[in-house]
């Protein structure tokens, strides 16, 4: 079982940053990869970002080169650095984490969520 709390998001002007996080707690050492997912209304969850726990990341098209996923050492932490931020941003992000759980020899890939922080970038 695992936990997942996102830091609180916040208003930003068009072209400035943000930086948000999610804290991971109970079975931490079974989590595969962590990422960001974003929600805008009237439309479906967005894939953006993930870091696997060997530290290798992805992105979203819609977002490479102003995004930056990040974890601790520990890995408890993941971090999402926002740079160059537009108003098509905006949006509930949700933070991710992939665990895996072996039964019986067999492994299953069981997915946590935050409970959601708000960003709105202004023009």
């Amino acid at each position: 079982q695992v936990q997942l709390v996102e830091s609180r998001g916040g208003l930003v002007q068009a072209g400035g940053s943000l930086r948000l996080s999610c804290v991971a707690s109970g079975s931490i050492f079974s989590i595969n990869a962590m990422g960001w997912y974003r929600q805008a209304p009237g439309k479906q969850r967005e894939f953006i970002a993930a870091i696997t726990s060997a530290g290798s990341t992805n992105y979203a098209d819609s977002v490479k080169g102003r995004f930056t996923i990040s974890r601790d050492n520990a890995g408890n932490t993941v971090y999402l650095q926002m740079n160059s931020l537009k108003p098509e941003d905006t949006a509930v992000y949700y933070c991710n984490a992939e665990a895996l759980k072996v039964v019986a020899g067999t492994g299953r890939i069981d997915d946590y969520w935050g409970q959601g922080t708000q960003v709105t970038v202004s023009s």
